[in-house]
């Protein structure tokens, strides 16, 4: 299970003052260097914490993979298709969220989904969907062509029992199992931490996860190095 780092957070803290610290992009090469897979940024409409200098940098310089995460626009597809990512996950957004709050209706817009894959594929990017863990979303982002879905985990990290968490892992399980099976490759995120990691070492389909929140807060306290090394560790079974 791959590891990738979302850096809006870094974004976030450096727009609270409006000035040039803390650096994304360094950001992103100090998880690198640290082991990430892959680096994730989320460019919104209204840029309140990633902008387009930020995604300009990242692709000039990571060495691992560029996830962009996007609304399906056509200001955002255009900058997507000049920045060439190696991955972009369409995601749902509403400017009054603190964050993404649910998975992307991919029913309810399937043919316009449609073709701005196509319009990605044309440029050879790849396409991943957020979407919530229902399988009549999953046979739809199938039938879009989509490459992958990311499986929104939001109600699983927010599982207030045990028991209530070990039953919303099996709907990821179900979904994960149901995306590969339609031939797309599976990855997850959203509110997943150090803890609650470590039941998805036991879905094998999952090939990718994405993590921001629970590792730059760590790094508050330990360093953004160590921090990402722990979740390493965590994703492993090493802990």
């Amino acid at each position: 299970m791959r590891l990738c780092i979302n850096i809006d957070h870094i974004a976030t803290l450096r727009e609270a003052r409006g000035g040039v610290e803390p650096d994304p992009v360094t950001a992103a090469h100090i998880c690198e260097l640290a082991g990430a897979q892959g680096i994730v940024c989320h460019l919104r409409e209204d840029r309140r914490h990633i902008n387009d200098r930020d995604l300009r940098l990242l692709r000039e310089s990571i060495k691992t993979k560029l996830d962009l995460e996007m609304a399906a626009t056509d200001e955002i597809v255009k900058i997507a298709i000049e920045t060439l990512p190696e991955l972009v996950t369409f995601v749902p957004e509403r400017r009054q969220e603190l964050t993404t709050e649910g998975g992307l209706d991919v029913r309810g817009h399937r043919h316009h989904l449609r073709d701005v894959i196509a319009e990605m594929h044309r440029h050879e990017i790849e396409v991943s969907l957020f979407i919530d863990p229902v399988l009549e979303q999953i046979d739809t982002a199938a039938e879009v062509d989509a490459d992958k879905i990311e499986i929104h985990t939001g109600e699983y990290a927010n599982a207030r029992s045990e028991r209530e968490q070990m039953e919303l892992l099996e709907v990821v399980r179900a979904a994960a199992k149901h995306a590969r099976g339609l031939g797309m490759g599976v990855n997850a995120g959203h509110g997943l931490n150090y803890l609650n990691i470590t039941p998805f070492r036991t879905i094998q389909e999952i090939e990718e996860v994405s993590i921001g929140h629970a590792v730059i807060s760590r790094a508050l306290f330990v360093g953004l190095d160590r921090a990402v090394r722990d979740m390493l560790r965590a994703c492993r079974g090493d802990v």
